[in-house]
């Protein structure tokens, strides 16, 4: 199934896209050849194929929320660039 070169333009103004006149030639052969890989698939048996959403089973991989003990003030703050009486110091953002 090949597109015509006025397919291409067709395409190439609902895109937007300036195109010159290689780019045509280039595009036109190539997106044939998409099309034609796709009327392959589509002649694919799918019948007994359910549909889905993705190709590979989600599965949730957080972990449970267990209450446990938090990092200890001093820790926590240790690392930071400012710290005042035990606090994040921080730039004020509003005036």
């Amino acid at each position: 199934m090949g597109l015509t070169r006025e397919e291409v333009l067709h395409i190439s103004l609902l895109a937007r896209l300036g195109l010159s006149e290689d780019d045509v030639v280039k595009f036109q052969e190539q997106l044939s050849q998409i099309l034609d890989n796709f009327e392959v698939l589509r002649q694919l048996d799918t019948e007994d194929v359910p549909p889905t959403s993705h190709t590979l089973p989600l599965e949730n991989v957080t972990r449970d929320d267990e209450a446990r003990d938090s990092l200890p003030q001093d820790e926590a703050i240790a690392n930071a660039p400012l710290a005042e009486d035990a606090l994040f110091r921080v730039r004020a953002v509003l005036e």
